[in-house]
């Protein structure tokens, strides 16, 4: 029997852009608004799942600013691709290396599974997510990601909670794809970047949906084969997902502008985008808080009478 579930959150994806979600869920926890379940795509899994976990939003925050501080993220490699997309190395000697060190990891791409190591984006996850099971979080989640032999998405609810989040997180080209019971998964955005439709299937009567892509309208100077084949992936998810979210309650989204999914270094920044968007959004929040607050209210009182006398109020009185 599905249970009845009235909030649901969908927690997007957008490498480093998905810290933009913290400063979302400040403001909805300060709204007093709890989801019954989350469900979360690559980055979305990884904030999304540390939440469901039991951590409070502020410890997630609290975690984001150590793991940037931390050797583990200082030495990586994912660092300097961030810093190489950011524009942080000023120093000519410092930007011939980076254009260099750009040409060798895409050379490599053609000879291997993916750009990264797999165990560096594994100690990432393991710093935010603790050793559990999903079926043991706090709040019901799911970790959306994409079968490559099949082509179908994947709303994973059983098994390892980091290996979960990892196989959604895995950004093709990126990352090599992760097995999980005979399927080799990636990125849950390839096919569903704001996973809402997991929701609508759980029966969730309110959606709150947050999407952290970059303006589709900003576009830098197309100059090679691989500018042309990541801005047409671009332009077809940006369709993709706004179709997706047609029928959502709520959708909130950051204005992220061209900030690169491996510019971890502007967290605080993203955060604050993230707090903007919701306050922003806040009509929309406090509206549905108060439909939540009647609906229960009826509830209470429609259990109440059934207690009492074996009768159910109509809506009417």
């Amino acid at each position: 029997m599905r249970k009845h579930r009235k909030i649901g959150l969908a927690l997007g994806g957008g490498g480093a852009r998905g810290f933009a979600h913290i400063g979302v869920m400040k403001v909805l926890e300060k709204e007093k608004i709890t989801p019954d379940i989350i469900v979360g795509t690559s980055i979305g899994s990884i904030v999304g799942g540390a939440f469901a976990s039991g951590m409070k939003i502020e410890e997630v925050e609290k975690r984001a600013e150590l793991f940037l501080e931390s050797d583990l993220y200082q030495s990586s490699e994912l660092k300097a691709m961030g810093d190489a997309e950011s524009g942080a190395e000023q120093r000519l000697s410092r930007r011939i290396q980076s254009y260099f060190m750009t040409k060798i990891r895409l050379t490599q791409a053609l000879y291997r599974p993916s750009i990264l190591q797999i165990d560096e984006m594994q100690e990432f996850v393991n710093f935010f997510i603790p050793d559990i099971q999903i079926e043991e979080t706090i709040i019901p989640f799911r970790a959306v990601a994409t079968d490559l032999r099949s082509g179908e998405c994947v709303a994973l609810k059983k098994g390892s909670l980091r290996r979960s989040i990892l196989a959604s997180s895995a950004v093709p080209g990126a990352l090599p794809p992760v097995e999980i019971n005979g399927r080799q998964l990636s990125d849950g955005g390839i096919i569903c970047n704001v996973p809402v439709q997991y929701l609508f299937e759980e029966g969730v009567q309110e959606v709150i949906a947050i999407a952290v892509d970059r303006d589709i309208a900003l576009c830098s100077e197309l100059q090679t084969a691989v500018d042309i084949y990541v801005r047409a992936g671009e332009i077809q998810g940006f369709h993709l997902e706004k179709y997706s979210l047609e029928n959502v309650d709520i959708v909130i989204r950051p204005q992220i502008g061209a900030i690169h999914w491996t510019d971890f270094s502007r967290s605080k920044e993203l955060i604050s985008l993230g707090e903007a968007a919701a306050m922003n959004s806040l009509p929309e929040i406090q509206r549905l808080a108060k439909r939540i607050y009647k609906r229960d209210v009826l509830e209470g009182l429609k259990r109440a009478a059934k207690k009492l006398f074996g009768v159910t109020p109509s809506r009417s009185g």
